[in-house]
């Protein structure tokens, strides 16, 4: 069969491929240690379990409206009020079966071909494909270790051209766990004040996710002049551990919200109307486990860069939020396996870490900035901590 020509602009999900490899390795008997899932270990909590049944019980299994049931509609408007101080009506609110496809309708119904979307590197692996596959070009602008892994607005405005059309910001961020704060939002916001052109992607998905005391800022808060310009992206997988539900949300303009809810009404219809409501008792309100999840992962946090800093040739910053570390192999590369393979990238050290120590992580160079590789913390500690003992062993055996 002779497939579609726009297949050939993307590849595989590598975080994707990564956790399937472990799974087939597990499978095969292999004691496969997986730390390439961005998703909890946790249980979800029964109060959105028991919601979810109730919602069966009672028969709430038919199609529900493009756009989200109202009832979840109106819990989205609730949350951003109450968390984020942010005002919007029924008409500016849209839901679907996850963030990423959220992502995927706002491209494809914005993007002509040879528009340009600002993807600051490292970025989550499918923003540049999805960019691609809506006929759009990504412009990928890299932000240094040495910059927080931050957007800079001087870099800002030098990749803005005359096709520039979308902005994506990711914060808390996947892969490096960079939050932004307040003041270089603001900073970012003064240069697209000048460019009235540009749509601006808020991907708040670990918004919850943060070890810092300051208040989480999405970027609407500090720019709401530009508000009608901002698509605020969130879902219910992270924070409530529901990535099987595949529920996210998104807040912005109404004539875009209208259109994205078109697509939803040629594909999927709606998201799974016993996830919409689910997702209704997950948003009612900030719950004490939310607190204990915070403070498990930041204990993982800690622990493991301990021992990945202990690593000889492998250093890390302490990231703020999300549930993952980068840490940078730079010294490794050049380096020769016990096999003979010399090291000449971070995916060669990602697959020898496979093939070796049984340790499955995700490359830098998927998230657009090497030599780096993606830890996520999302797994018991015990697991955690074996992990890091075969990663030194694997790291000690080059030579």
């Amino acid at each position: 069969m002779q497939l579609a020509n726009r297949l050939s602009k993307i590849k595989p999900s590598p975080t994707v491929a990564v956790t399937m490899r472990a799974a087939e390795l597990r499978a095969s008997g292999v004691d496969v240690i997986g730390l390439g899932a961005g998703e909890p270990d946790f249980a979800t909590p029964d109060v959105i379990l028991d919601t979810a049944h109730q919602a069966l019980n009672d028969g709430k299994t038919k199609y529900a409206p493009p756009a989200g049931i109202i009832e979840l509609r109106q819990a989205i408007i609730n949350k951003f009020q109450r968390e984020n101080q942010l005002t919007f009506d029924i008409s500016n609110i849209t839901v679907g079966s996850g963030v990423k496809q959220l992502l995927y309708n706002a491209f494809l119904v914005t993007l002509n071909q040879g528009d340009e979307v600002i993807v600051p590197a490292p970025y989550w692996v499918s923003y540049v494909d999805q960019v691609a596959l809506c006929d759009g070009a990504p412009v990928v602008v890299s932000c240094e270790r040495s910059e927080g892994f931050k957007l800079t607005p001087e870099k800002l405005r030098a990749a803005i051209t005359t096709k520039t059309k979308w902005l994506v910001l990711n914060s808390p961020c996947n892969p490096t766990g960079a939050v932004y704060s307040r003041e270089e939002l603001t900073a970012l916001a003064v240069v697209l004040r000048d460019f009235p052109q540009i749509q601006i992607l808020s991907d708040d998905i670990y918004e919850h996710i943060r070890f810092t005391d300051a208040p989480f800022v999405t970027f609407a808060n500090v720019a709401p002049d530009l508000k009608d310009r901002i698509l605020t992206m969130n879902g219910v997988s992270k924070t409530y551990v529901m990535t099987g539900f595949r529920l996210g949300y998104a807040a912005g303009n109404k004539t875009l919200i209208k259109a994205m809810n078109m697509i939803n009404s040629q594909t999927t219809t709606s998201a799974c109307t016993i996830s919409q409501w689910a997702a209704v008792a997950a948003l009612a309100e900030d719950y004490d486990f939310l607190q204990q999840h915070r403070k498990i992962f930041k204990h993982r946090r800690d622990l493991l860069l301990e021992r990945i800093n202990g690593i000889d040739g492998i250093t890390c910053d302490t990231p703020h939020g999300a549930f993952y570390i980068y840490p940078e192999c730079t010294e490794l590369m050049g380096r020769k396996t016990p096999q003979g393979k010399i090291l000449q990238s971070d995916e060669d050290f990602a697959h020898y870490l496979l093939e070796q120590a049984n340790v499955a992580v995700v490359h830098g160079e998927a998230f657009g900035l090497s030599p780096y590789f993606r830890i996520s913390y999302a797994i018991a500690e015990n697991a955690l901590q074996e992990a890091c003992v075969r990663i030194k062993k694997a790291v000690e055996n080059l030579s």
